[in-house]
């Protein structure tokens, strides 16, 4: 349960992490337009790391469902000003880019971040495994179905966790072939991305059935909207809480990183499952 991310490294055998969400996107589905400004995303990606954040993930292109593509250039323009600002003033933090764009990922790196949170899976850009592999950072491996575009366009499994665990072990493969040490890997059943809401219950009921060569499960939940229409609500601040509720249930099924928009509740919620579990 070692993952080691170029200089930084973390023993997740007893400690799971949260990953504090920080979307400098003007469309992103829950929180876009917030942060644009760099010194209002700097500081929010610093008040998340004073509420417990261990990791920050830095995105500069929407993914919602239907979300258009942006340039390279228009997401470097959002990300490295802001990986800057966060890493000049705290030299310790640990930063994540969520890109599908292997010259987004090489120049975030340059700027600070050690993780790559590939949506894609790395199969998005030919370049984004080389990329990874040559600057030794951190890979998260997602599962989406489709593009953000497609997606939920009546997305089917014959069996999703089998499915998800297939891709999950293939992806593997594809990593250590392209010089990626397994200890740089996690991997990210993707809910919400090309799940209808029966695929992602069924994938969150299997969570322990969906690791890949022991490497840790990254689990992003954060006020996705299968959340809303399981408690029958349109508001997405009422998705909060669930949130909570499923980072404690995910925590006690073995899932140790956590990738939320609210870090002080959920790094509570996480603290807390763990003093249980011992």
């Amino acid at each position: 349960m070692i993952w080691t991310c170029r200089d930084k490294t973390f023993d997740l055998t007893k400690r799971g992490e949260i990953m504090g969400i920080l979307n400098v996107t003007p469309d992103s589905f829950s929180d876009g337009g917030q942060f644009v400004d760099v010194d209002q995303a700097v500081a929010h990606g610093i008040a998340m790391l004073d509420d417990g954040a261990g990791i920050i993930d830095i995105g500069g292109e929407s993914t919602r469902p239907g979300a258009d593509d942006v340039s390279e250039s228009d997401e470097l323009a959002r990300v490295v000003p802001v990986i800057e600002g966060i890493t000049g003033q705290r030299a310790d933090a640990v930063i994540s880019i969520d890109t599908s764009k292997s010259e987004v990922a090489r120049q975030s790196i340059a700027a600070g971040a050690v993780i790559i949170n590939d949506v894609t899976g790395l199969k998005g850009d030919s370049e984004m495994l080389s990329v990874a592999a040559e600057l030794n950072a951190g890979v998260v491996i997602m599962h989406m179905k489709g593009t953000p575009r497609t997606m939920q366009s009546e997305p089917h499994y014959d069996d999703v966790v089998a499915e998800v665990r297939e891709f999950f072990q293939a992806q593997l493969k594809s990593a250590q072939a392209a010089g990626i040490s397994d200890s740089a890997i996690v991997f990210d059943p993707g809910i919400g991305f090309g799940k209808t809401i029966d695929h992602n219950v069924g994938l969150l009921r299997d969570l322990k059935t969906l690791t890949v060569a022991e490497r840790p499960i990254l689990l992003g939940v954060s006020r996705k909207s299968f959340i809303g229409k399981l408690i029958d609500s349109e508001e997405v601040a009422d998705r909060n809480w669930p949130t909570v509720a499923l980072t404690s249930y995910a925590r006690e099924q073995g899932i140790r990183l956590h990738r939320v928009h609210e870090v002080k509740p959920n790094s509570e919620a996480l603290r807390m499952t763990e003093a249980i579990l011992g």
